[in-house]
């Protein structure tokens, strides 16, 4: 049987999953990645640890699977996106802490392209805003701030890339001295597309967009379609080399995984972050509501989009409640304690602990609680975290409604979900009554890293089509909504009114 081998390597972990022709997991294997605050506002990972952490499981998860390398058809790469690694191309050793998509050090380079007028003509070329999230303004930082840096990115000694770029490089040669010239430096258009340096509707690196920037064009990789040939795995790490047929951003790849080919199909991954992202087709479509757009996992050279949304913080409001507050034990406690209470007492939680994402679009906004009374308990408040997971959720999905009404489309209709937290049977639920439309789990919810595995069974043959691969996509639950529209639509308006407190100077 030809297995597929995906490596998803997260913010909050690296994971490795062998699936089955069919999408069915065989094994996974996984491995906490340690996050690094070295002053308010900025999170940092280790490349290194991003790296080995991944190559273990990738091993472990072949030796749950009782499998070889030979056994694999091939490996397909998720990542998550902006984080930004710069290194060697000498060592193949990184020459900083890669900076997080949350890490908000390149506001005031962000602040200085919108006071000099560029950020509209970014927007039209890239379907960005002008934030700290994306990859190019945290390159910047790094060529500015490491000693060095800038004038060995002139010579052509440095290489920049997204968590996928760094992963393709280890795997394909990495740091030793025999197979280093081996090492392939690529990307995909997905995470490209995520960088402020990308056009996306030319499919290249944009000349104008480096220049603003202050990017030298010999750091970046090569662009490739989602599916292509990005080389192959060094024998020696698995056992055999393995083909690498596959690669996307994580949310991107979620999509994909999700069976969202067509035009206004939508999924939601609920993770450290949230990101809900609804198919366009082949056309670009501007948002008018806040949202991103963005290139969508492309199969060849025909254009896929897609309007984006970005909740920063969703899932790490309960880590924050495990880690922070040291409020429970383990994150799966919080559906529990949140059911103890028939409601949230009036208690309102907007995380914003790195800023507010779509649609609201306010770095400077921070985390508030409020409504406590004297009868508050921990309970309401984790009942409170779990609902600011589901109203930032559905302040995109109306956004993105509307978006697509705009354009010509019609409101969403049902929801795809996947990601760790919507094995939350009340968050879900929340979703539904809030949302007005059906909330659709998958048989499998680990999507980004099927995704990952579909592209590559795609990128080397073993699939014909995306036809056959939406065939293999199954419902395992379906949460309908509870609520009145109006009852919704209070709720929601309480939501505003916290927003509104959280973002007040």
């Amino acid at each position: 049987m030809p297995y597929l081998l995906a490596l998803d390597q997260g913010t909050s972990s690296s994971r490795s999953i062998v699936f089955d022709p069919s999408g069915q997991i065989v094994a996974m294997a996984q491995r906490e990645l340690p996050q690094i605050y070295p002053q308010p506002g900025w999170v940092e990972h280790d490349p290194m640890v991003i790296w080995q952490t991944q190559l273990a499981t990738a091993r472990e998860v072949l030796a749950k699977a009782g499998l070889g390398a030979a056994d694999v058809h091939a490996v397909g790469i998720t990542n998550q996106r902006e984080t930004t690694v710069v290194w060697s191309r000498k060592t193949g050793l990184p020459i900083h802490h890669a900076i997080v998509w949350q890490d908000r050090r390149s506001e005031p380079i962000c602040a200085q392209l919108r006071a000099d007028g560029k950020a509209e003509l970014i927007r039209s070329k890239t379907g960005l805003l002008v934030d700290a999230y994306f990859s190019g303004t945290k390159l910047q930082w790094i060529l500015n701030h490491v000693p060095g840096a800038r004038s060995q990115a002139l010579a052509g000694e440095l290489a920049f890339g997204t968590v996928d770029s760094w992963l393709l490089w280890q795997l394909t040669g990495g740091s030793e001295d025999s197979t280093r010239a081996h090492a392939v430096h690529a990307t995909d258009v997905s995470n490209a597309s995520r960088t402020l340096l990308f056009n996306v509707h030319t499919n290249q690196w944009d000349e104008e967009l480096l220049q603003w920037l202050d990017i030298p064009a010999s750091v970046l990789p090569a662009v490739r379609p989602s599916c292509a040939d990005f080389g192959s795995v060094k024998a020696g790490l698995l056992g055999a080399p393995i083909r690498i047929g596959g690669m996307a951003g994580d949310q991107q790849s979620a999509l994909f995984g999700q069976g969202c080919f067509d035009a206004g199909m939508a999924k939601n991954t609920y993770g450290t972050g949230c990101f809900m992202l609804m198919h366009t087709g082949e056309r670009f479509q501007t948002s008018r509501n806040g949202l991103l757009t963005t290139s969508a996992a492309q199969i060849n050279t025909t254009p896929a989009f897609a309007l984006e949304g970005s909740v920063f913080v969703g899932g790490a409001v309960v880590q924050w409640l495990r880690d922070g507050l040291r409020a429970i034990q383990s994150s799966g406690e919080v559906q529990s304690l949140a059911q103890s209470v028939p409601d949230a007492g009036g208690v309102m939680m907007v995380p914003a602990f790195t800023g507010l994402g779509a649609p609201y679009w306010n770095p400077e906004a921070r985390g508030t609680i409020t409504g406590i009374t004297r009868g508050t308990t921990l309970a309401h408040i984790a009942r409170a975290a779990l609902e600011s997971i589901a109203f930032q959720s559905a302040a995109l999905l109306a956004a993105m409604s509307r978006d697509s009404v705009a354009h010509g489309g019609r409101a969403v209709h049902e929801l795809r979900v996947d990601g760790g937290a919507c094995a939350n049977d009340l968050l879900m639920q929340m979703q539904a009554d809030l949302l007005g439309i059906p909330v659709v789990r998958p048989a499998v919810i680990e999507t980004t890293a099927l995704g990952a595995a579909y592209l590559a069974g795609l990128g080397t043959g073993l699939y014909a089509g995306t036809q056959e691969l939406s065939g293999l996509w199954k419902a395992e639950r379906t949460f309908e909504p509870a609520w009145t529209t109006e009852q919704a639509t209070a709720r929601m308006d309480a939501w505003e009114h916290a927003v509104r407190q959280a973002t007040a100077p």
